[in-house]
């Protein structure tokens, strides 16, 4: 499979009402820049202030300056997630890259937190572990989580990921690195 620019959904049905959006480079730019106002003009999407908030900028800020080195990850690198039924953005979420040498690819996401606790970030994991089962050159999915985030930590538990070491995060700080081998479930 491609990864293409096409929003990814998948068939699963935890995962059905949610998509994953490629975000145009206008929107991009203005959302590391925290400018929600320029953001919304460069799109028809409702985007929320969470998008512009310090939780995301610096992940749009280090896209931005990853895309402008490699304009080819494009279509691999954090998308909005995006509810299906009424077109609301509900949050972030994609792989940090397209898979190393090694054929691993670090998954992100992130929800806004009035859309929290109803599946969205289930949904976004899916999406994206379906995605790497079907590209031949992925052979392991990583995610790294700080300690004190109990909901995410659970998430992952849940879909087979198992603890391989810790790094230290210049935004998050200490954070737990887990990883599933792939195809994953």
């Amino acid at each position: 499979m491609e990864i293409s620019e096409e929003p990814w959904t998948c068939r699963n049905p935890a995962a059905g009402r949610l998509q994953l959006v490629q975000l145009e480079p206008s929107v991009l730019a203005a959302l590391a820049g925290g400018d929600l106002v320029a953001a919304r003009r460069a799109t028809a999407r409702d985007l929320t202030p969470y998008l512009a908030s310090d939780d995301c900028v610096g992940v749009w800020r280090i896209r931005r300056d990853q895309l402008a080195r490699n304009p080819a990850d494009a279509a691999w690198v954090t998308r909005l997630a995006v509810d299906r039924g009424s077109g609301k953005v509900v949050g972030r979420a994609g792989y940090h890259g397209p898979p190393d040498e090694a054929g691993m690819v670090e998954v992100g996401y992130s929800i806004d937190p009035v859309h929290r606790r109803q599946g969205y970030a289930r949904a976004a994991l899916v999406i994206l572990l379906e995605t790497a089962r079907e590209h031949p050159g992925i052979s392991v999915v990583r995610a790294s989580v700080r300690p004190d985030n109990t909901p995410s930590r659970r998430l992952l538990d849940q879909y087979g990921f198992q603890e391989v070491g810790e790094q230290w995060d210049d935004v998050d700080g200490l954070e737990t690195v887990l990883e599933v081998p792939c195809p994953c479930s």
